[in-house]
């Protein structure tokens, strides 16, 4: 129906051939696809001619990531859920680097670096406050000690300035939260421009998992909408880390 070779539909399909906002209308019209909204908007996105940051990492880096950091390029509204570590977008270099060199897989120091850099770059887009962004942090992920206490320290110290920042809302959920919904994963959630654009990226011990079916989307909204609801307040967790980290400098003195 599109006139093209099979193997021209798989390249589009893995991004190794461009698609024009003419060549994507066909495909809608060809998969008969009637949300409007939608397809314009994948076109608006076909259009798009710069290259991006993240364009510079791919063969540097492996996909995931760079996954990762086109969804939250595009999206309007970012959430996450972090149950083993503090989310990599509020992440300092320090704890970065320490969460790195301690994976399931040891690196060289060089890719430590360039994968601490590129998450660095990574969090621009809500310091900037272009993007608003909602972290639900779990008070397991504020106790963690990645590289000792004294980087935990700095990166709680980091938390309470972020929470500061415009679009920034950061609330966490304590361990005494009796009707804790209960995901094991670490969640981030990426509004697109319409709802059918929406995705959410897991992480798990045998990688990086990303769900977009209508299906997965609403468990997904629905178990935020629970986190959320048991979460501390805005405030109320800026009151919670700080008394985690007095509880660290009494321990440590």
């Amino acid at each position: 129906m599109l006139g093209v070779t099979p193997a021209l539909v798989t390249q589009m399909e893995n991004g190794k051939s461009a698609v024009s906002p003419e060549r994507l209308s066909e495909i809608a019209e060809a998969c008969m696809c009637l949300n409007e909204p939608s397809v314009s908007t994948l076109a608006g996105m076909a259009s798009e001619r710069e290259a991006a940051w993240w364009e510079e990492y791919r063969g540097v880096l492996v996909a995931a990531p760079i996954d990762l950091a086109e969804i939250e390029g595009h999206a309007r509204r970012l959430r996450s859920f972090t149950i083993g570590f503090i989310p990599g977008l509020l992440q300092t270099a320090a704890y970065a680097t320490a969460v790195f060199a301690k994976g399931y897989t040891p690196l060289a120091d060089h890719e430590v670096a360039r994968r601490v850099n590129f998450r660095l770059r990574r969090q621009r887009i809500v310091r900037s406050g272009d993007t608003p962004y909602l972290a639900l942090i779990h008070e397991a992920a504020l106790r963690i000690q990645y590289g000792g206490h004294a980087v935990l320290r700095e990166q709680l110290e980091s938390l309470i300035e972020d929470a500061e920042l415009p679009g920034v809302s950061l609330r966490v959920v304590p361990f005494d939260t009796a009707d804790f919904p209960g995901p094991s994963e670490n969640l981030a959630y990426a509004e697109g421009p319409v709802p059918e654009l929406d995705t959410v990226q897991a992480d798990s011990s045998h990688g990086s998992h990303i769900f977009d079916s209508p299906a997965q989307l609403a468990g997904y909204r629905a178990i935020f909408g629970r986190i959320e609801a048991v979460a501390l307040e805005e405030s109320e967790s800026r009151d919670y880390i700080r008394s985690i980290m007095k509880e660290m400098n009494d321990r440590y003195a």
